[in-house]
Formats: C-alpha cells, sequence, structure tokens
C-alpha cells in the first residue's frame, strides 16, 4: 500500500508513518518544518523528506492513501492536488480506525489522565509479553515507536484525544474510533479555542459515549461529576464499571497501594496517578489481565514522558517536570507534589503558552491552582500574545486569577532565567509545568 503524508514531522503523524513503514507499506511525506526526535527517527526509516515545503507534484493518482496532519492548513498545495486527483484522504483518526475496524477497540479518553492511563496499560501488557496493537501520545519506557499496527492482534488500545481530527473534518479525533472497550476519565473545559462553550465540549464526551459499540463496556471515574452525569444520560446500550480513587498511604517519600493482596509499592505519587491506576487495572481486567498481574507489573511503571518525570540534575536536586498546562491538570500537580513532599520547600513553576491558557475568559478557571506551593511562579511571553494576535495580560491580572499574591510573574524569558539562576536547586524540590520549554531553560542544570 502506497501512502503520503501531508504533514509528516508532527509527534503523532511521525510515529504512524514510521509504524506503516515498519508494516510494509511504502510510505512518503511532506512538512515546512521537522523537528527533534521527529527528523532523526524519520531519518533513520528512510522517509524524512529531502527538502521542506510542500510539492504537489509528490501526490500521485497511484497513492492509495493521503494522511492529513492537524499542522497542514485548508489550502495547502498537496492537499489541493489530492482532491483533484480524487485521491482517498484521511485524519489521522481515521486512518487509525481503518487499520482496527476488525480489531476489539480500546479507547481511552478523557480531559487529563488519558496519556498516563494508556500508558499504565501499555506496560501491563508489555510486562507480561501480551502483544496489542496501539496509540499512544507521549514516549514510553520500552517501546521505540509509540504507534504498532499489525495483520494479527486481536486489540486495539487508543489514546483518545477529543481535539479537532484535521483541518477539513473537525469533528472530535475519539469519535472515529468506535470503541468496543472505553474508559473516561474526567471532563474540565480545555480547547476553548475550539469549544467556544463548556457545554460544547461536554458534547464531544456525549457522542463518545454514544459512539461505544452497542454491547460494549465503558470504565468511568465516578469521582467527576461531569463524567457521572454523560454516563446516567447515554440511551445506548453498554456495560458500566466505575471506579475511584484506591487506599494508599506515604511511608518514608514512598507511595504503598492497599490491596487485598497487602501493600504494593509503587514508583510513581499523586491521588491522580492512583485514580489513573485504578482506571488502567480495571481495563486490564477486560483484557484478561487478573489483578494479581497487574499489581506485579504496576510496581516498575515509573510514568509516561513528561508527566511528573523526574529530571536527572547536575547538582542532584529534585526536581519534577509535568506536561500540566490546563487548570485541572496543574491542580492535579500541585497537589501529588504537595502531598508528597510535604516536608520540603516546594517550588512550583507554570508556564502560560497555549491559546486557551492565555485567554483571560479561561484564566478564571486557574484559580488557587499553585497553593501548596512556598515559591509559586508563573511565565508567560508578552511576544507569544503578539504572535496570537490576543490583548495583553498584565501580571496583576494573573495574580488575581490565580487568588494568589505572593505569585512571582515572568512575562520575558531573560528575567525569569535571572530569576531561576539565584535559586539553590538543591534546597528545596522543583515541579516544572509546561507543554513549552520557558523559554529554553536547560532543566538539568
Amino acid at each position: 500500500m502506497k501512502t503520503h503524508f501531508i504533514a509528516i514531522g508532527g509527534s503523532a503523524m511521525h510515529n504512524l508513518a514510521i509504524a506503516l513503514k515498519d508494516k510494509g507499506y511504502q510510505v512518503t511525506g511532506s512538512d515546512d518544518a521537522i523537528f527533534e526526535p521527529s527528523k532523526s527517527r524519520l531519518e533513520k526509516k528512510g522517509i524524512l523528506p529531502q527538502e521542506m515545503g510542500w510539492f504537489p507534484e509528490k501526490i500521485t493518482p497511484d497513492i492509495d492513501a493521503v494522511i492529513l496532519g492537524m499542522h497542514a492548513h485548508q489550502d495547502n498545495p498537496e492537499l489541493a492536488r489530492a482532491k483533484k486527483l480524487g485521491l482517498k484522504i484521511y485524519s489521522y483518526p481515521e486512518f487509525l480506525y481503518e487499520q482496527s475496524k476488525n480489531k476489539t477497540r480500546v479507547v481511552i479518553a478523557g480531559s487529563h489522565g488519558k496519556t498516563t492511563i494508556t500508558s499504565m496499560i501499555l506496560h501491563v501488557l508489555n510486562f507480561h509479553q501480551k502483544e496489542v496493537d496501539f496509540m499512544v501520545g507521549a514516549q514510553l519506557e520500552g517501546f521505540d515507536c509509540m504507534v504498532k499496527l499489525t495483520q494479527d492482534n486481536d486489540f486495539m488500545v487508543l489514546e483518545g484525544d477529543e481535539y479537532l481530527s484535521s483541518p477539513i473534518d473537525l469533528r472530535s479525533k475519539f469519535l472515529l474510533y468506535q470503541p468496543n472497550i472505553a474508559l473516561m476519565s474526567g471532563i474540565a473545559w480545555d480547547h476553548i479555542n475550539v469549544f467556544k462553550t463548556f457545554d460544547d465540549y461536554i458534547d464531544q464526551f456525549r457522542k463518545f459515549v454514544a459512539s461505544i459499540t452497542a454491547g460494549g463496556v465503558l470504565v468511568y471515574n465516578e469521582e467527576d461529576a461531569e463524567v457521572v452525569k454523560v454516563v446516567e444520560n447515554a440511551e445506548n446500550y453498554f456495560r458500566k464499571i466505575p471506579y475511584k480513587t484506591p487506599e494508599y498511604e506515604i511511608n518514608n517519600g514512598k507511595v504503598y497501594l492497599k490491596t487485598e493482596m497487602g501493600d504494593v509499592p509503587l514508583s510513581v505519587f499523586g491521588a491522580h496517578n492512583l485514580l489513573n491506576l485504578e482506571g488502567a487495572r480495571h481495563i486490564c481486567r477486560q483484557l484478561g489481565i487478573m489483578d494479581e498481574d497487574f499489581y506485579e507489573a504496576i510496581m516498575s511503571f515509573k510514568g509516561a514522558s513528561k508527566r511528573l518525570e523526574k529530571v536527572e540534575r547536575e547538582d542532584k536536586g529534585t526536581l519534577y517536570k509535568d506536561f500540566a498546562h490546563a487548570p485541572s491538570k496543574v491542580k492535579a500537580a500541585v497537589k501529588a507534589f504537595a502531598e508528597q513532599f510535604k516536608n520540603d520547600k516546594k517550588y512550583g513553576f507554570l508556564e502560560l503558552h497555549t491559546y486557551s491558557s492565555l485567554n483571560p475568559a479561561f484564566l478564571e478557571q486557574y484559580d488557587h491552582a499553585m497553593d501548596g506551593l512556598e515559591e509559586a511562579v508563573v511565565f508567560y511571553s508578552e511576544d507569544a500574545l503578539k504572535i496570537k494576535r490576543m490583548e495583553p495580560i498584565s501580571p496583576e491580572f494573573i495574580k488575581e486569577k490565580f487568588k494568589n499574591e505572593k505569585l512571582r510573574v515572568f512575562t520575558n524569558a531573560e528575567d525569569l532565567h535571572a530569576y531561576w539562576n539565584t535559586l539553590d536547586k538543591t534546597d528545596g524540590v522543583y515541579l516544572m509545568m509546561s507543554s513549552g520549554n520557558f523559554g529554553g531553560l536547560d532543566l538539568t542544570k
């Protein structure tokens, strides 16, 4: 099968390209910019475009599938050529469904926790050498590529994202998967640039539940009121399995899960991660993994990339980085950090740089998000606001919305870096929350 990727360099797209190459497909692609690690990984497989840009001549009548990434625009010249030739154009999730429509599809959805839960499930299956196809949005220890597609595996585990499928397909990605087994971890308004009201956002999850195949299974977080409402109001037929935060304790900085089989030591911390773990356990049960085997495997799970991930520093200081940027994720990460390191001085840094996080209306949801930290810092770039054509935001406005008068607010990278350099990183513990890089801050030094 001959496939062509428009915007092959994306974090998700390049993994799919590699998976198809490994499956024996003929793969080509284009992009106007490709960064590491995508660049090296595509080059290693021999599918890195020779030059950057869009080339309509690459779109030939013998292409079986054109896969369109979100990074491309509706007026992309390669897309126009593919339409003119009448080629089959797939969004990323649409193509994944085509690859898995004859398998049992397991879809992990939710505003927060879905990457970690999917990673936990894959870790357990990998530990017990259970082969499944999969797609997950973060790098996971023990896996070379975060997409796997085969002819033979019976199951496919998919991280289900509620964001748009492609520039020409404005459906939420997870609506294309039609799960046989699903999980919903929580609902907290996100992607405000696409879903203008909270009800519009919730409606994506209503549609997701409605897309579960007849007689399927939904594992859901019964501690989330919005999730419970969506589940209770669903009209289609499926089996409902609720889960909640399990009992645990912290002894000498180590988290122990309380189970019928005794205390299970874990390598992750935070109540939200214990809740994620419980959801993963119920999904693994559906895949034939008994609880005893689940606990044996989960002890060695160290977390998904950038999810309370410990950074090895030259000075041996204690620093964790987390992808958290949405309010619910920030609050969960800070709460976990405060609980885990209650006897240490805690520093927390948050970078606001997504469209949603810089929206004045959305900022209301960050109230008290940084409470529990002795030193709390928020950074956002005034230049980023200009690029996004957004109105200026004052540091005073940020402090007001976070309801934290002690909050330090920086609006340019130079000042942030200067403050960072004054700190003794071996004094206290540090939590760095961003889907960016704090203006190029090196967290290892």
